[in-house]
């Protein structure tokens, strides 16, 4: 008569046995995972124990080798966690004494012809090397720019003296399939598909190259051939969110030959026209076949001092310093119409648009080879 009992007991006895167990399982789980989460967050891992990171550059390199710290054998031995104040990271007049960090942005295609004299003068600089990154993003290129890249990279960052050393180089690929005929590179027509392709390469090396520590970026076109060698102060000093040189085309004369014509304001008369304008309409300077009746800059006083200022609607990219948080906030190059505008003109509408100002210097020259 007692059976029913026993049996009930016996059960019951057999579930606890089962439930610890699993207790005991599962904080055996519990300590070994937190063993070794504690371990890897607190840099106790295998690469990291014993190290201390003393600064921001230490701190950046490291995290840049763990991105890539990959075990085919083990799977991924785990990241690096940052912590970075951009509440301190500032534009300023003062950039040279403060130490702020200069990135220098150019897109290139076949610029082989170009690159001696580009990084002659871009080594003439005053700026100080170790603040100074230089990107570049090679597409559709069929010459040896990419292996010449290479070599100069090589040379700029391992130089005996520390201070002449370049902060990076990087260097990317992304091909787009576009192919234009040299000789069809400035038809009209074909300048909205042309420039709506450099968007893209210019907003795809923005965004691989900008780190957290770049307070300026600076656009330079591989086939300016001749600027000061404090442009970088000069234009820094004007302490504005976009600045612009006055670019003329180099000729053997010394002739006085306008070059970029993407520097502009807009006048009553281009801001009245484009009312009437399909909105997908992009407008183009420089060309007959449409006149916008804007006020270049090539086409202004240039006696005045080499830092007077006017405000600017529209920019082009031969020399564009721009204050890296402008970019940060969202400002980029449009690959889209935008408000009748693609790339750096669109840029410049688009930064304003923001509240950002966009300037430029008609008096600071600064010159661009003819292209064949």
């Amino acid at each position: 008569m007692f059976l029913p009992e026993k049996s009930s007991y016996t059960t019951a006895l057999r579930g606890n046995r089962r439930l610890v167990v699993i207790v005991l399982a599962i904080i055996g789980f519990t300590a070994i995972s937190l063993l070794t989460f504690g371990q890897n967050s607190l840099g106790l891992g295998p690469s990291c124990r014993g190290r201390t990171i003393r600064t921001l550059s230490e701190a950046v390199a490291l995290s840049t080798n763990n991105a890539n710290n990959y075990n085919y054998n083990n799977g991924f031995n785990g990241g690096q966690a940052k912590f970075i104040n951009l509440n301190d990271l500032e534009a300023t007049a003062r950039a040279k004494e403060e130490e702020e960090h200069v990135l220098i942005l150019t897109p290139l295609k076949n610029a082989e012809p170009y690159l001696e004299r580009y990084f002659e003068l871009i080594d003439r600089l005053t700026y100080p090397k170790h603040l100074i990154t230089v990107a570049f993003l090679v597409s559709d290129t069929t010459d040896n720019t990419v292996k010449i890249l290479k070599k100069q990279a090589k040379e700029f960052l391992n130089r005996d003296d520390p201070l002449r050393s370049y902060h990076e180089v990087a260097i990317y690929e992304k091909d787009f399939n576009f192919q234009l005929p040299e000789d069809k590179r400035h038809t009209f027509e074909l300048q909205p598909l042309r420039r709506s392709y450099m968007a893209r390469s210019r907003n795809y090396l923005l965004t691989a190259a900008l780190r957290e520590y770049h307070s300026w970026v600076l656009w330079l076109d591989v086939d300016v051939v001749d600027y000061p060698e404090t442009i970088l102060e000069d234009l820094q000093s004007v302490d504005v969110d976009i600045v612009v040189p006055n670019c003329l085309l180099k000729t053997e004369d010394g002739s006085f030959w306008g070059y970029d014509k993407n520097n502009w304001q807009e006048t009553d008369y281009s801001i009245e026209m484009q009312k009437d304008l399909d909105p997908d309409y992009v407008l183009l300077e420089g060309y007959y076949e449409f006149l916008t009746g804007r006020y270049l800059m090539v086409d202004m006083p240039t006696h005045h001092d080499k830092l007077d200022k006017v405000p600017l609607d529209g920019v082009g990219a031969t020399f564009t310093l721009v204050k890296a948080n402008v970019h940060r906030e969202g400002a980029n190059f449009p690959p889209y119409v935008f408000q009748h505008q693609v790339e750096t003109e669109g840029f410049a509408k688009m930064a304003k648009a923001m509240g950002f100002g966009v300037y430029g210097l008609p008096s600071y020259i600064i010159h661009h080879i003819k292209n064949s």
